[in-house]
C-alpha cells in the first residue's frame, strides 16, 4: 500500500509513492516492506522489498536509487545507477527518465518535488537537522540548475512524525530559537516540564514557502502513531534493537 500526493498525481509522465510497510517480505520487528539497507534485516529480504518497490515505480531494481543519508544539507544530481559507492547526501535531483530517486525515512520528513514544465524532479530526506541546515533549499537550488523554476515546483510532504508525537528537550528548542527566534511558533508545551512538542511538518512547510515553493501538499500522516509505518522513536520507546525504513520515491516516465 502507498500514499500519494494529489498535486503530484496530476502531473503527466510522473510516478511517485510514499510507501507504507505493507506488502513486503520482512519479518519480526521489520515486518513488511523494509527498504532500509542500513538496517540489520536480512539483506536478501531488503533486496526483495526494494525490488517490489522498483516494480511499482516502473523501473528495474538497479534503477531505484538512494543515497547514503547523513542528516546533511547536501543534494546530488542523478543521471543513472551509481558507479561505485553511493554518495553521502540527503537529497537527489534528476531530469533523466526511467530512474526512480528515493529517500529512506522512519520519522524524518520525506519530501518529493517536481517541476512539470521543466521535467525535473527531486527527493529530500528532511529530519530536524537537515531541515534546519538547508537540505530543502539545496534540493530546490539543484533542481534550478537542471532547468527548474522554483515558482513552478510542486512539493509533497510525506509521512513523518507529527507534533503530537514529537517531544523534544529544552536544548533542542534553544537550538532552533538561536537560529531564528520566530521558530518558536513550531513548539507547544509538553506535559513534561522542560520539554516541548515540535512541529516538523510545519517547519518544513515554512522553509519551502520561504524558498519560493508555494504549491505544497502535506499527506498529514503520523509515522509514530500509525502502525502502518516504521518509526524510529516508537521502536526506541519499545526498546526494540532496530527498526525498518521506508523508501519514498519519484520517477519521470515517458509522457
Amino acid at each position: 500500500m502507498t500514499f500519494g500526493s494529489s498535486l503530484l498525481a496530476a502531473i503527466p509522465g510522473l510516478r511517485h509513492a510514499f510507501f507504507t510497510r505493507e506488502g513486503g517480505i520482512s519479518s519480526g520487528i521489520y515486518q513488511g516492506l523494509n527498504g532500509g539497507l542500513g538496517s540489520n534485516d536480512d539483506p536478501a529480504n531488503v533486496a526483495e522489498n526494494r525490488r517490489l518497490m522498483a516494480e511499482q515505480m516502473g523501473v528495474a531494481p538497479e534503477r531505484l536509487l538512494s543515497v547514503h543519508q547523513i542528516h546533511s544539507p547536501d543534494a546530488v544530481v542523478v543521471t543513472g545507477p551509481w558507479q561505485g559507492d553511493k554518495p553521502r547526501a540527503d537529497a537527489l535531483v534528476t531530469r533523466t527518465e526511467g530512474i526512480a530517486i528515493g529517500v529512506t525515512a522512519a520519522d524524518c520528513g520525506p519530501i518529493l518535488f517536481a517541476d512539470a514544465s521543466a521535467r525535473v524532479i527531486g527527493a529530500a530526506h528532511a529530519g530536524w537537522k537537515g531541515a534546519l541546515t538547508g537540505v530543502l533549499e539545496s534540493t530546490i537550488d539543484a533542481m534550478e540548475k537542471l532547468g527548474a523554476d522554483r515558482a513552478g515546483i510542486v512539493a509533497a510532504i510525506g509521512p513523518l512524525i507529527r507534533q503530537h508525537s514529537y517531544e523534544v528537550g529544552s536544548e533542542f528548542v534553544e537550538r532552533f530559537l538561536d537560529t531564528d527566534a520566530e521558530n518558536g511558533v513550531f513548539f507547544i508545551p509538553s506535559v513534561r516540564a522542560g520539554h516541548a512538542m515540535f512541529d516538523l511538518a510545519g517547519f518544513i512547510r515554512m522553509r519551502l514557502e520561504n524558498a519560493g515553493v508555494l504549491m505544497i501538499d502535506d499527506i498529514g500522516v503520523d509515522t509514530y502513531s500509525d502502525e502502518r509505518f516504521y518509526s524510529y522513536r516508537r521502536s526506541a520507546h519499545r526498546k526494540e534493537p532496530d527498526y525498518g525504513r521506508h523508501v519514498h520515491a519519484i520517477a519521470l516516465t515517458s509522457e
